[in-house]
């Protein structure tokens, strides 16, 4: 889909290291994320279009090809993100809606020294056994079609890595990886109110999506892991958060090492007519 420009002034986000496969770490995208409005090149198309100078097409397929190109990376270069990146993730996120406008989310960003601490930490508990206090109950139990896409994309892992069918102890092995934050520089904590209950929750995933998204935008990868969450009494201990802060997932961030060949798979996603019913009469 071609982009079209208004004016001589539309920003893009800012240039990245390239990949072969266009994924996360590749050039970052080059639609328009913002025009300046005001300027005298745009100022013919400011008359006609108060509010937005790119046409409905360019907007919806900014966000259709942010989502087609995301996935969860599970192999990171070391490479850290520059704080002004980051920030920009961070301030993009934070117009997400939530119930009454509450911004529920607080985050927590480990880098260097403090995310190697906090990895040891973690990995240590993990790897022992130990942990498993969730602050929200996890699925009881995944059946029928829940079941069906949680093995498929479980097989897929495992396939690409050439982990065999049965192979519990490759199945533990891999899962450990998600307390080294597979490879990753920088891992969020994201946390939410007590009071606020599962609202509160909701509201922070709605966050997760769009700090994944303003990452993919700015070249970078990311995995959501409620693994994290699996341990959230250490995770208060650690860094000291309040009783009443309810851990709901953390998110490993950073440049995605496309040339692994975990990242060389996606996921399959179902079609509208599997989850959507319209009511009309």
């Amino acid at each position: 889909m071609s982009r079209t420009r208004c004016g001589a002034k539309c920003r893009s986000a800012e240039p990245g290291p390239r990949s072969h496969n266009g994924g996360p770490g590749s050039a970052p995208h080059h639609f328009v994320l913002r025009c300046v409005r005001g300027t005298k090149a745009s100022q013919a198309k400011d008359a006609k279009v108060p509010n937005d100078c790119r046409s409905t097409e360019d907007r919806i397929g900014a966000l259709e090809e942010l989502l087609n190109e995301r996935y969860s990376v599970r192999a990171f270069l070391p490479k850290e993100v520059d704080r002004a990146t980051i920030e920009h993730v961070l301030t993009t996120a934070q117009r997400t809606a939530s119930w009454c406008n509450s911004q529920p989310w607080q985050v927590i960003i480990a880098s260097g020294e403090a995310k190697e601490r906090f990895r040891q930490l973690i990995y240590k508990e993990a790897s022992g056994g130990l942990g498993d206090d969730y602050d929200f109950t996890p699925p009881r139990e995944y059946v029928g079609v829940y079941l069906d896409r949680r093995r498929e994309s479980g097989f897929q892992l495992y396939n690409t890595l050439g982990i065999i069918r049965g192979d519990k102890m490759g199945y533990a092995k891999q899962a450990l990886e998600n307390y080294n934050f597979f490879g990753a520089p920088h891992v969020a904590i994201i946390h939410t109110n007590e009071p606020l209950g599962i609202y509160g929750a909701i509201d922070c995933g709605a966050y997760v999506s769009n700090f994944m998204l303003a990452a993919q935008a700015l070249g970078l990868g990311t995995i959501p892991q409620a693994a994290l969450a699996r341990h959230s009494g250490l995770i208060r201990r650690h860094f000291n958060l309040p009783d009443d802060r309810r851990v709901v997932c953390g998110i490993s961030f950073g440049y995605a090492d496309n040339a692994h060949k975990v990242n060389s798979y996606r996921t399959s996603r179902a079609s509208v007519a599997d989850t959507v019913t319209f009511v009309e009469t």
